[in-house]
């Protein structure tokens, strides 16, 4: 079970019709060059729960490097509008956003920190840029949460995220502007 070589990867799309604005330094597009940082990054979302896996470490690593393909090739094929950021701290990459503006209800696809970088209201003030920027464009925002990770919930109801619909594994919520 070998992660396919960045190259052997797709493209990020441009982000050419991009509608967000973010600060220089606070983010910059992501490139196949990235691949590398995101994949220590998605191993950090994962490790956890694959640690009652009675499997060796390699395995472990192994099929979450897969699942990262996996989940690269989707995200790129399904949202291939979409900007892919690399969250920064000065030259440090820190974090990634996936979000589609280019549609009338933004979609936040992914966000996320590494574990130190967590916690200190980094994701709040993204969230809060975003929101703020969508009501410019009279646009809303959804997101697709796991329901074990009642904390980001917890951000995303404090930043008036509703449900608005509810699977097995993930919760969908939306913030509209008032």
């Amino acid at each position: 079970m070998a992660f396919a070589d960045p190259e052997q990867l797709p493209a990020f799309p441009s982000g050419e019709k991009s509608r967000l604005n973010l600060s220089r330094g606070i983010s910059r597009v992501a490139t196949l060059e990235d691949i590398v940082f995101l994949r220590q990054l998605y191993w950090s979302f994962r490790m956890e729960e694959m640690e009652p896996v009675p499997w060796l470490q390699e395995m472990k690593r192994a099929f979450i490097d897969q699942q990262f393909d996996l989940q690269h090739r989707h995200y790129v094929a399904r949202f291939s509008e979409a900007d892919f950021l690399i969250l920064m701290n000065g030259t440090e990459p820190i974090g990634r956003l996936y979000v589609d503006t280019s549609v009338e209800r933004w979609h936040v696809i992914d966000i996320g920190f590494l574990p130190q970088w967590r916690n200190l209201g980094k994701g709040q003030v993204m969230l809060k840029t975003i929101q703020r920027q969508a009501r410019a464009h009279s646009a809303s925002v959804m997101l697709h949460v796991e329901r074990r990770n009642v904390r980001a919930q917890a951000l995303y109801r404090r930043l008036h995220f509703r449900e608005t619909e509810a699977g097995d594994t993930h919760i969908q919520m939306q913030w509209t502007a008032s």
